[in-house]
């Protein structure tokens, strides 16, 4: 059995963690390319997402680890991690289970479009909800 990555790794030391020791994620799935969400990871997290092979992020309102997928079911596959030019922002490829990213119960967070212009433009949902979000988080209340 592999011993556990350790957050101290070498290649860790790499990222530019900012003053919080966090770096931004964004989860882009594999075969279609969209972008499905944005979210934080510190050191521990992204060790154990490279670890499970599984996303794993930080929970800045929890203030602890979240398995992607660990009260959804809709787990996130990691197929590549790649770090940015200035070494300073995460790009998680992956395949997503259940085809549900957001909590919303849509494919992808970035379900709002700015439609119109700087006067009368405004936000328009461009995504319909795939399952409403009570039949899926109720395992977990």
């Amino acid at each position: 059995m592999n011993a556990p990555v350790q957050p101290k790794a070498a290649w860790l030391k790499k990222v530019k963690w900012d003053e919080h020791g966090l770096v931004p994620v964004i989860a882009q799935e594999a075969g279609s390319n969209d972008v499905l969400m944005f979210a934080w990871m510190n050191r521990e997290a992204l060790a154990k997402t490279v670890e499970l092979g599984e996303a794993v992020y930080w929970s800045r309102s929890r203030k602890k680890l979240w398995h992607k997928g660990e009260e959804s079911g809709h787990v996130q596959k990691v197929l590549e991690v790649r770090l940015d030019c200035d070494e300073d922002v995460i790009l998680l490829k992956i395949e997503q289970a259940g085809g549900i990213a957001c909590h919303t119960g849509r494919h992808s967070c970035f379900f709002q479009k700015f439609e119109g212009d700087a006067q009368e433009g405004d936000w328009q949902n461009t995504e319909p909800v795939l399952k409403d979000p009570s039949d899926i988080y109720k395992a977990g209340k």
